[in-house]
């Protein structure tokens, strides 16, 4: 596969199961590159619907909050720690 076809690719994942999960920011900032998920955001209007999650970086532990679905982007996220 080449790069044009990874980069639009989408990761696929179930945003249930994104508690504690790791991913890698493919074009990393402050030398973060590594992430866990340590919290989920429900919907206040749809209860069970997760529309937010915390990201933790594994090095400086700071805490980013992002829409999930920007996890799908493959340009952007990997998942897992690469």
């Amino acid at each position: 596969m080449n790069k044009t076809n990874k980069a639009n690719k989408a990761n696929k994942f179930n945003p249930k199961k994104l508690l504690n999960a790791k991913w890698t920011a493919v074009n990393p900032q402050n030398k973060e590159r590594h992430f866990i998920v340590v919290k989920l955001l429900e919907d206040p209007q749809i209860e069970g619907k997760i529309e937010a999650c915390i990201l933790q970086s594994v090095m400086h532990k700071n805490d980013y909050e992002i829409r999930c679905e920007q996890l799908k982007d493959a340009a952007t996220w990997l998942q897992g720690w690469k």
